[in-house]
């Protein structure tokens, strides 16, 4: 049986969801037909890629070689593609974004990366609206954050790659309150708060946050709604309590802390279509959109405190490498 695109984006996606649910969500393929692809996979090159675990899957050695070199295959085929779709990458470019507290920077750095070219932004705190106005064409070019745990499936006529595989969600608390001179904090040590509800919550941010805080023993309390992403002035006063972007800057009376062993995460994915944005293109965004964040990220005294740790314990996962040229 000959070797096909579809195999190497399979495992690529399984490699980069960390679980076979994950990997079948983000393709929009059944888990049973992706299991079946990739033990059929498998079975045509003699050896496993992946070593299956409670908690998700890891690959092999092989399975990191054969990841490598299929990741250098699929960018080369996407390319191809674009330039066979004959992609207009002409007029104003709608540009969608999750909020990060980067955009200022990524904005910059947009407009080095596509001169001549009019760039509007579109802030929106939910995934699936992003992924929606993508697949309706009211949006030409995404940058998505998604609940790791919570799959927002993408249009197959969408071209998309992972800016990060995983980052871990932090926790904003009033700088009075008694744990803010924790270096983390357990998220059972908050069950007795008043929570701000994380915004888009059709895209699973709440079913995660509800979901990691019955795993930790409690159910929490929502108080208040910011579907725009605001409320800290009400963690300033000594109010509530916040899931935040682990790159948030600690603002007076406010302070950011990492959650203890990482019990919400989330992705970062950069989605366009083909047909609007060029591949040179989509590949200038994707650079912007690293370097902003994973600059601003090390700039943040609270992420490169907890990057540091998880570099010195040797994690040994995907993200500590992501980060290492910026440290």
């Amino acid at each position: 049986m000959a070797m096909e695109i579809r195999q190497l984006r399979a495992i690529c996606a399984i490699a980069e969801a960390g679980s076979l649910s994950r990997a079948a969500a983000a393709l929009g393929v059944s888990q049973p037909s992706l299991t079946s692809l990739l033990q059929r996979f498998e079975r045509q090159i003699g050896t496993p890629l992946f070593v299956r675990s409670h908690t998700g899957v890891t690959p092999t050695p092989v399975g990191e070689q054969t990841l490598r070199r299929a990741g250098v295959l699929l960018l080369d085929f996407d390319r191809f593609e674009a330039d066979l779709l004959g992609s207009t990458g002409t007029g104003p470019l709608r540009l969608g974004s999750s909020q990060m507290d980067c955009l200022p920077t990524f904005v910059e750095r947009l407009d080095d990366a596509l001169p001549g070219v009019e760039v509007t932004v579109h802030l929106e705190p939910s995934s699936a609206v992003l992924a929606r106005s993508l697949a309706r064409a009211t949006l030409d070019i995404a940058v998505i954050a998604m609940s790791d745990d919570q799959e927002v499936p993408l249009a197959k006529h969408l071209g998309h790659r992972v800016l990060l595989p995983w980052i871990p969600v932090f926790i904003g608390l009033p700088a009075r309150h008694r744990l803010a001179a924790e270096t983390e904090i357990d998220l059972a040590d908050l069950a007795d708060e008043a929570w701000i509800g994380p915004p888009g919550s059709e895209d699973g941010s709440l079913t995660s946050l509800r979901a990691a805080a019955h795993r930790a023993g409690f159910t929490p309390r929502i108080r208040f709604e910011c579907q725009n992403g605001g409320g800290r002035q009400l963690i300033t006063a000594g109010h509530a309590v916040e899931l935040v972007e682990p790159t948030a800057p600690e603002l007076p009376g406010m302070v950011v802390r990492p959650l203890k062993n990482d019990p919400m995460r989330m992705r970062l994915v950069l989605a366009w279509r083909k047909e609007r944005v060029t591949w040179d293109q989509a590949e200038r965004v994707y650079r912007a959109a690293m370097t902003s964040y994973t600059r601003h990220a090390m700039a943040s005294v609270p992420f490169r405190s907890w990057w540091t740790r998880r570099r010195d314990e040797q994690a040994g996962d995907s993200l500590v490498g992501y980060f290492g040229e910026a440290g």
